[in-house]
């Protein structure tokens, strides 16, 4: 089902906000990236180390939350639980993967764990009360992580950032070829971040659609 879904949406790219949900969803995120765009300016390695430990967060509470409704209606989730996990664990090895290219610095990793500390709980109940605006701001939140990337990709080509070799655990996570580049590991990590965009947003249709 979720496979099926994905599909149809056809690479949305940006969904049009139609509700007030989405509209708050897509406030809400773009109110985050004013944070981001100030903090990280043009540091993309960095903040793609501080980003991907947020982002690694909706996949795992929603898979929770869904695994607690699975066996709280006694019914099937549809594929729900392993498309959320499996996004949760991409979006870690995303994290790995840029640890070895920008080592992040004590400051940041202070601002990692209070990030977390105070996105993990918030989403929580972001999720356990709204999950149709919960996954359309995830939705959203990869939208602009595609745009991220492909600045990030424009610098790299344009000879402003070194295009240094990939690390061996992305050439291993995405079976890479040898002699592969940073300039690869950023489209392939632009790729999933797409693929995560238009399943929540399928996921967020599908939530209306039971309501």
């Amino acid at each position: 089902m979720v496979e099926a879904a994905t599909a149809n949406l056809n690479d949305v790219g940006h969904y049009e906000a139609k509700t007030l949900s989405d509209r708050f969803a897509l406030g809400l995120v773009k109110f985050l990236r004013v944070f981001a765009d100030l903090f990280f300016q043009k540091r993309y390695g960095h903040r793609a180390v501080v980003l991907e430990t947020v982002a690694a967060v909706p996949g795992m509470v929603g898979g929770l939350l869904q695994h607690l409704k699975s066996l709280r209606h006694i019914r099937d989730d549809q594929g729900w639980i392993k498309e959320l996990l499996d996004e949760a664990e991409n979006e870690r090895m995303h994290l790995m993967v840029f640890v070895e290219v920008s080592q992040p610095t004590i400051w940041e990793r202070f601002l990692i764990m209070v990030t977390q500390a105070i996105f993990y709980n918030a989403y929580f109940f972001f999720y356990l009360f709204m999950p149709k605006t919960a996954h359309r701001f995830v939705g959203y939140l990869e939208e602009e992580a595609v745009v991220s990337y492909t600045h990030y990709l424009e610098e790299i080509e344009a000879g402003k950032l070194e295009n240094v070799p990939a690390p061996q655990i992305a050439i291993d996570y995405w079976d890479l070829a040898e002699g592969a580049t940073l300039r690869d590991v950023v489209l392939v990590v632009r790729e999933d971040e797409a693929r995560h965009r238009d399943t929540n947003h399928v996921f967020a249709n599908t939530e209306t659609k039971q309501k």
